[in-house]
């Protein structure tokens, strides 16, 4: 690589600088004035900015979209920083407790009756212990979670309770005490909004995926000001290599605003073993896949066909359950995930894709409803300003959006 800037990333160079700049200025909880100051890079590092972006990440993101901030400890955004290392923790250590239930409590007899208490205890923990984690470093962020303590009061709750309490405490640095438990699951009942900071999780989406011993996913993501800035995947049972299914399992993706997605073991000791991922490269619908639910009653799978049909694809869907959907089609393992309305009524939660969201776009995709509209975490803890998700890369993302919009002309 020369030593002079290349003139067709010039442009685009400048408008990360200026984005840094901007972003790190409006942090909420940021540092002062002259510390901003110092954060922002000089001219040698940004030198070494505008090299990866040339090789790398221009190359391969959509030409409309202002480029991801390169993972440099000079460039990222400060009050990110804290937030991003402590959701990786809290959806690690949460992922864990997650494979601990299925390994103790999760038995044949368990899968043939549909008995859900396993996964229940295993909501319960992980919430326990993402909460906790989350009001150490954050003690004044409210959290959008799916789960409350009600369940487990008094002493018909006390056998699931003193489960939860047990698992809980194989997870957190120092023992939780039983009220301590039950107070950071209800940590999670804050109604949400467009203002100011809150965080959303869901502990365990994919519930049968997790009973199958198959894909399921702990979904973390904080949301400023109405808009999802930080998203965390852990996805337990995910390979590290779709085409190779059998090979190691455990991944964990991680994607803040501005910054790039990308992902790392389960295992991964560091930062530093993060590998960047993408939206597949694909340019035409009939080359495309999808990634589907397992279960039908999450998306109109005959639905699904009609539109396949019209987009010309042929090959057969990935099917998973969870937000680990979005995650195969971050990094090219499928190339468009839709989640069709099934009925008039029913209203999307925040916590279902407010993690996911981000991935994708920071992975080089786009995301909206049905309408082509974004999908906004404005409102409180629901989506019910939209009408079902697309996800797609941009290349083909117009496209699906036709497809579908004409699949479901006469429902909308």
């Amino acid at each position: 690589m020369s030593g002079n800037l290349h003139a067709p990333c010039l442009h685009r160079y400048a408008q990360t600088v200026a984005r840094a700049g901007a972003l790190l200025m409006a942090a909420p909880l940021g540092p002062t004035l002259a510390n901003r100051q110092l954060l922002l890079p000089n001219h040698s590092q940004l030198r070494r900015i505008h090299s990866g972006y040339c090789c790398s990440a221009f190359r391969r993101t959509d030409p409309h979209r202002t480029p991801p901030l390169v993972r440099a400890s000079c460039t990222r955004v400060a009050y990110l920083a804290k937030e991003r290392s402590v959701a990786i923790e809290a959806v690690e250590r949460a992922s864990r407790v997650c494979q601990a239930v299925f390994k103790h409590l999760v038995t044949d007899e368990t899968m043939v009756k549909k008995d859900k208490s396993p996964v229940t205890v295993a909501d319960f923990s992980a919430q326990a212990v993402v909460n906790s984690i989350l009001e150490k470093h954050f003690p004044g962020d409210p959290i959008v979670g799916e789960e409350d303590s009600k369940d487990l009061q008094g002493e018909e709750g006390r056998i699931l309770r003193e489960k939860v309490v047990e698992l809980t405490n194989t997870a957190t640095e120092h023992p939780l005490a039983t009220d301590e438990v039950l107070r950071a699951i209800d940590r999670g009942q804050y109604a949400g909004g467009p203002k100011g900071r809150h965080w959303t999780l869901d502990p365990i989406d994919g519930t049968k995926g997790f009973l199958r011993g198959e894909q399921f996913a702990v979904c973390l993501a904080l949301i400023i000001d109405g808009k999802v800035r930080l998203g965390v995947l852990g996805c337990p049972n995910l390979p590290w290599d779709m085409n190779k299914p059998d090979g190691e399992r455990g991944i964990l993706m991680v994607a803040a605003e501005g910054q790039g997605a990308f992902q790392r073991k389960l295992s991964a000791a560091s930062e530093a073993d993060e590998t960047p991922i993408h939206v597949s490269g694909i340019t035409n619908t009939s080359e495309s896949s999808f990634c589907e639910s397992v279960e039908s009653g999450h998306s109109n799978h005959s639905d699904n066909a009609n539109i396949a049909r019209l987009l010309g694809i042929t090959k057969p869907s990935v099917r998973m359950d969870s937000q680990c959907k979005y995650a195969a089609v971050a990094r090219g393992d499928a190339d468009i995930y839709l989640r069709l309305p099934t009925s008039a009524t029913y209203v999307e939660k925040i916590w279902d894709h407010g993690a996911g969201n981000i991935v994708i776009r920071e992975a080089g995709g786009m995301v909206s409803d049905i309408h082509g509209k974004p999908l906004d975490f404005s409102i409180g803890r629901t989506l019910s300003a939209n009408k079902g998700v697309v996800a797609a890369n941009a290349s083909i993302f117009d496209a699906v959006i036709k497809a579908v919009q004409e699949t479901l002309a006469t429902k909308l």
